[in-house]
């Protein structure tokens, strides 16, 4: 079955953050458009912040924690929390592991997945990053079974695209740009797109590492 090891994997998390960095200036361009246009810019904060404390031989499950704490603690808003929370959860469901496979995998996203339900309120078609998770979560989850991790991987990444673009057609009715109403649709959330781009990110890396043992 195809595994990667919880040791030493935490490349997988500073790929990610590579991402972010990359990614803040387009961010907050999409949430200036409906929102307060800083979704980029505390989302880079955060994730730059916990750089400092991962380094290339942590476990994975170590270096999502860490994640998950410092978005929790330095950054505002309500994406702090959310992807703190999210990130942790996936560090607890793998903690004790010393590999990971897709059932693994599935149950580190289920959690993470739950606990955003947990503290948010947000629902498909609320036009937020759940629009993203949800069928990226759930088309993994009803095909675990049939398809090998890396099939079940690209899977999640596409129907994560799917998701997020589904947004652009949403009026907004979670958050600042709910009180645009009707004046929201047209344009892409931010936070349905920075959840695409964590979710392909981990897909990739993960990809790129998984042997088949």
């Amino acid at each position: 079955m195809e595994k990667f090891t919880n040791s030493k994997s935490s490349g997988i998390v500073l790929n990610l953050i590579e991402e972010i960095r990359l990614s803040k200036e387009y961010l907050s361009r999409l949430d200036g458009a409906i929102g307060d246009g800083d979704h980029g810019i505390n989302m880079n904060k955060g994730f730059t912040m916990a750089k400092t404390n991962i380094n290339q031989d942590m476990d994975l499950s170590i270096s999502l924690d860490v994640l998950g704490t410092v978005l929790i603690s330095e950054i505002g808003g309500s994406m702090g929390p959310l992807y703190g929370v999210f990130f942790k959860a996936l560090a607890s469901a793998c903690n004790s592991k010393e590999e990971i496979d897709k059932y693994i995998f599935l149950d580190m996203i289920e959690k993470g997945y739950e606990k955003i339900v947990e503290i948010g309120s947000a629902q498909v078609g609320d036009k937020t990053l759940i629009d993203t998770l949800d069928p990226a979560y759930n088309v993994f989850k009803n095909s675990v079974n049939d398809k090998n991790f890396k099939e079940l991987l690209e899977l999640m990444i596409e129907a994560a695209d799917k998701g997020k673009d589904s947004t652009l057609g949403m009026v907004a009715k979670i958050g600042r740009s709910a009180r645009l109403g009707e004046r929201s649709r047209g344009f892409l959330d931010a936070g349905a797109v920075s959840c695409y781009i964590i979710l392909k990110s981990m897909g990739e890396s993960i990809i790129s590492i998984i042997e088949d043992k």
